[in-house]
């Protein structure tokens, strides 16, 4: 498989450059997310098999990764495996299926956030701008020496470092799941609605969205113990330090 390296700049330059290798074996699909992508001022690589995924992301070193479960050689979530392993990027799921294990397992491996198809390109495009701008906030985040940590019982939050601690052991989150929990931190005990998370974590204010606020909550618990989040039915999730 070939990869080909698609560079088209906008009138306004959005991307400013960034690169993206989109990973999709639909040449249709993979053909329009790199036209949109590259109309937004992105420079966009085009991979169609897993095992050519993971050669391009090491020679090429990709802003972010646009990557479809369903991939021939090896799965999307392979792929998510080992270039996660490489260096952390922000990576976009794709899947065919409204499958909630395989969008858990996803995000289990490392994936930020996922869309099931079909679905827009704009909305693609927002997703990808809002993946990137939490990276450039967590860049600032770590060479401003301000936030310090927060502790909510045995639970410890380091925005300056986003290092998360449960009873002393280090808790390894995605940048997504780090900036969710924090959110939830900011007003511990309080209810945050699915579509305040949405707007907060996400910058995304679509309601349909808030399903990928359930999937990241539910990822969230199993890394930090299920306890920590409590559901509040109808309305949203709080956070608050579990009953001895």
């Amino acid at each position: 498989m070939t990869v080909t390296d698609v560079q088209q700049q906008s009138a306004n330059g959005v991307g400013s450059q960034r690169r993206v290798l989109v990973v999709e074996d639909e040449p249709t699909i993979a053909e329009s997310i790199a036209a949109r992508l590259g109309a937004e001022g992105f420079r966009v690589a085009v991979s169609h098999d897993g095992p050519t995924a993971v050669d391009c992301f090491q020679t090429w070193q990709p802003d972010l990764v646009v990557l479809d479960i369903m991939l021939p050689g090896f799965d999307g979530l392979e792929v998510c495996r080992r270039i996660q392993a490489q260096r952390p990027v922000p990576v976009l799921m794709l899947t065919a299926r409204d499958d909630e294990t395989d969008l858990l397992v996803g995000l289990g491996v490392g994936a930020d956030d996922y869309m099931t198809k079909p679905f827009s390109m704009r909305e693609l495009a927002a997703r990808v701008n809002v993946l990137l701008r939490r990276v450039e906030r967590a860049q600032l985040a770590a060479r401003t020496p301000a936030g310090g940590t927060l502790r909510l019982g045995e639970l410890e939050i380091d925005h300056v470092q986003r290092r998360v601690r449960v009873s002393g052991g280090d808790v390894h989150l995605t940048p997504t799941e780090f900036d969710l929990l924090a959110c939830l931190a900011q007003q511990p005990r309080a209810v945050l609605t699915r579509e305040q998370l949405l707007a907060e974590v996400w910058d995304w204010t679509d309601a349909s969205g808030t399903r990928t606020v359930d999937s990241h909550v539910k990822a969230l618990r199993r890394k930090i113990g299920a306890n920590w989040i409590r559901t509040v039915h109808g309305v949203g999730y709080a956070l608050e330090s579990p009953t001895p």
